[in-house]
């Protein structure tokens, strides 16, 4: 099977990764009909393009899309974040976002809920500009919303260690963080053979550090979860070897390794593919690659051992692919 895939290379490292994972995918002997399109900071510095309809209605008959890094230092900020991330996001409904984070003693999962929260863009000015100006920035959680996210996690530990921890801050956020509480507890009801926990999200902080292992599959909101999966990062190995998921299972969904465009560093071969690699392994197995998928996961094991340039780390990683078939 050929799958239609569209490539977003992006900018700064992003289309550098984004052709190893590419090279890699091709060795693990699957077969891509990809789309490229321009689009990231250099793009809209070029004709103030950002992500336009007609692309979007493209995307919705593709298989999977498949993201570098997006990001110029000479666009304001907040303009390829919510005009490009936050409306793929939301407009194809990429509800789940999912982090693995594997490393020596530990192996766990965030499921961030990937369209609602405070990145909903609920809010605005009062009196803006004035010595008496009013910012808001509310948070938006629906019961649909919340359950979907957390009926996900509990399928996923199903397959995992059948542990699953709800990180929020019900202490303070009574109002979002009961809704999140009580849909847990009445989703749990339902996975007798699951165990779960609750941890307010601070000491979920201290715990990614002291402790990860505890951890199985972790479920959170928007915010939360995105500053919890780049400490997770931190914790296994540094950002370079993350990759991520966003994902309507059945749908069209996203993949892109976590790190940022780092324009400081284009062209000098510093950049680390794997997170790249990952997050094409990740779209592997959305497209039902499963077997191809794992065997690059496993040509990823011991990434510290995968030295030289951008593009000497993917033909490290082609040849390990290799090997496995010899």
């Amino acid at each position: 099977m050929t799958h239609r895939v569209g490539v977003i290379g992006g900018d700064g490292i992003g289309p550098e990764v984004v052709a190893e994972g590419l090279k890699v995918i091709g060795a693990a002997g699957v077969e891509m009909d990809t789309m490229h399109y321009d689009l990231g900071g250099d793009r809209y510095l070029r004709d103030r393009t950002v992500l336009d309809d007609a692309t979007l209605e493209e995307w919705r008959g593709l298989d999977a899309l498949y993201m570098g890094a997006v990001g110029s230092p000479d666009v304001p900020p907040g303009i390829i974040e919510r005009g490009l991330l936050l409306k793929m996001r939301f407009e194809l409904d990429l509800y789940i976002n999912l982090r693995p984070f594997t490393a020596p003693g530990h192996d766990f999962a965030v499921i961030r809920e990937n369209t609602e929260g405070t990145y909903a863009g609920e809010g605005g000015f009062l009196r803006r500009g004035t010595p008496h100006e009013i910012a808001t920035q509310g948070s938006v959680n629906t019961r649909h919303g919340v359950e979907r996210a957390v009926r996900y996690a509990f399928d996923l530990a199903v397959t995992r260690r059948k542990h699953v921890t709800l990180v929020h801050k019900t202490n303070v956020l009574t109002f979002a963080g009961d809704l999140w509480e009580r849909t847990f507890n009445e989703v749990a009801a339902g996975y007798p053979d699951v165990s779960t926990a609750y941890n307010h999200v601070d000491a979920a902080c201290i715990y990614f550090v002291e402790d990860p292992a505890r951890y199985d599959v972790i479920v959170t909101d928007n915010l939360f979860g995105d500053i919890l999966t780049d400490l997770g990062g931190a914790v296994s190995g540094g950002i370079g070897l993350a990759p991520t998921a966003n994902l309507h299972p059945g749908q069209v969904s996203m993949f892109e390794p976590v790190h940022g465009s780092a324009p400081d560093i284009v062209g000098t071969g510093r950049a680390n593919p794997v997170a790249a690699v990952l997050s094409g392994a990740m779209m592997l197995d959305h497209l039902g690659e499963t077997d191809a998928a794992e065997r690059i996961r496993k040509a990823c094991d011991r990434p510290e051992s995968l030295a030289g340039t951008t593009s000497e780390i993917g033909d490290a990683i082609v040849a390990r692919l290799a090997d496995q078939t010899t």
